[in-house]
C-alpha cells in the first residue's frame, strides 16, 4: 500500500460499511504504530435494546490490525486476517473508543517468526472503553503473516 495513514483515514472515514455503523478513525499515526476509532450510539447502529450493536463493536476493529501490520512490515510481507474473536463484557449506550497499537517488538519477533519464509499467526489484543473508562468488549485478533515469495528469475 502507499497510502499515507492521514489519506487512510479519510478513506476509511468516507467507507461505506464505516458510515452506516456509526464509526470514526480519530487517528492513524503516520508510523502506522497506533489507531484510534470511536463510536457513538445512533438511531441507525442501535440493537434491539437501544445498546451499540456488537457487529459494529468488532468493525471498529476488523481492518486496522491487518492494515496497520502491512504497513509497518512493508511489501515483502503477506498479511490476512486470519481469525477473531470478541467477548462482550459490559452493554453501554456510551461513546466507545479502541487505541490500537503495534509495538516495535511486536514487529520485531513477527519478523524473527518468519525469516526462513514460515508463515507466523501473531495474536493482538485490543480493550475497547467507553466514556467513563469501563471496559466493554475485549476483542483477539490473529493475523497471518509471511514473508512474500520472491519470483524466480
Amino acid at each position: 500500500m502507499n497510502l499515507s495513514a492521514n489519506t487512510m483515514k479519510r478513506l476509511l472515514n468516507l467507507y461505506p460499511p464505516y458510515l452506516g455503523a456509526g464509526i470514526r478513525v480519530k487517528q492513524i499515526s503516520s508510523d502506522w504504530s497506533e489507531a484510534v476509532v470511536s463510536l457513538k450510539v445512533r438511531w441507525y447502529n442501535r440493537n434491539a435494546v437501544g445498546t451499540h450493536f456488537g457487529g459494529s463493536i468488532y468493525s471498529m476493529i476488523d481492518p486496522h490490525l491487518m492494515l496497520m501490520l502491512m504497513n509497518r512490515l512493508g511489501k515483502d510481507y503477506r498479511v490476512w486476517d486470519q481469525a477473531a474473536e470478541i467477548d462482550y463484557i459490559k452493554a453501554t449506550r456510551k461513546p466507545l473508543t479502541a487505541r490500537i497499537s503495534l509495538s516495535q517488538q511486536q514487529i520485531d519477533e513477527i519478523r524473527r517468526q518468519t525469516a526462513n519464509g514460515e508463515k507466523y499467526l501473531p495474536e493482538f489484543e485490543v480493550l475497547l472503553y467507553d466514556s467513563d473508562q469501563t471496559l466493554i468488549a475485549r476483542v483477539k485478533k490473529t493475523l497471518y503473516v509471511r514473508k512474500a515469495l520472491k519470483p524466480s528469475a
